[in-house]
């Protein structure tokens, strides 16, 4: 899974990154190391053949799923077919820009969280499907989730899951209204961004705390954190 990413670089800089210098923005969001479900963070994607990059909150569950379904931040590759996802699959595939993300190991009590990201340090273009359009009494209805599948190598050491990473001209691909469905799927199941691409280091068990922030989160220790 994914619970925690480092977008600590501002949308604008994503959007150009990206080659959207003409996005239409509504984002205000400011650049965190420590992105936190819950919270509102910048999402890349296309509106009526238009970039657009929206603030959207990190949670998702529609209306009639209340008091039946948990509150969702991240769904599965292998169910996105699924009834549940299809409407998102569909008309929902966004993208959300980071710096990496993070994972625990060791036993609870005792969580040794890493920054996991791309060896070359280029931005993750990580898989997101969301609801764009507006809520009528929860945030939830309205929010984003990222898709994630199996960790395979190394990625193993850290957890058994992991979020879908494309590259650039995949991740365009994964948002145009083009492709269809079944062609997203195929293109996140076999373009994800391979396990020897990434690196990871242990971080602070600062990070373990959702109000914690700073450059210094994201940064290596050389053991065990003291605090």
């Amino acid at each position: 899974m994914c619970g925690r990413f480092d977008q600590s670089q501002t949308a604008r800089h994503y959007a150009n990154a990206f080659g959207w210098a003409d996005a239409v923005f509504d984002s205000e969001s400011a650049p965190t190391t420590n992105a936190a479900p819950g919270t509102y963070r910048p999402v890349l994607h296309m509106e009526d053949g238009e970039h657009h990059v929206d603030d959207v909150f990190w949670s998702y569950r529609p209306r009639w799923a209340e008091g039946k379904i948990p509150i969702a931040i991240n769904a599965r590759l292998e169910k996105l077919s699924g009834s549940y996802w299809s409407r998102l699959l569909k008309n929902g595939r966004g993208i959300v820009p980071a710096e990496g993300w993070y994972e625990w190991t060791g036993e609870k009590g005792h969580k040794q969280p890493w920054h996991i990201h791309r060896k070359d340090h280029a931005p993750l273009f990580l898989l997101a499907l969301a609801n764009f359009g507006p809520f009528e009494e929860n945030r939830a209805e309205a929010g984003f989730v990222l898709v994630t599948d199996d960790a395979h190598g190394g990625m193993l050491d850290i957890h058994d899951r992991r979020p879908v990473v494309l590259a650039k001209e995949d991740a365009e691909l994964w948002m145009s209204p083009n492709l269809t469905p079944q062609q997203a799927l195929e293109l996140a199941r076999h373009a994800a961004v391979p396990p020897e691409d990434f690196d990871w280091y242990k971080v602070s068990t600062r990070v373990n705390n959702a109000s914690a922030g700073g450059p210094q989160i994201a940064q290596p220790i050389a053991g065990e954190d003291e605090d």
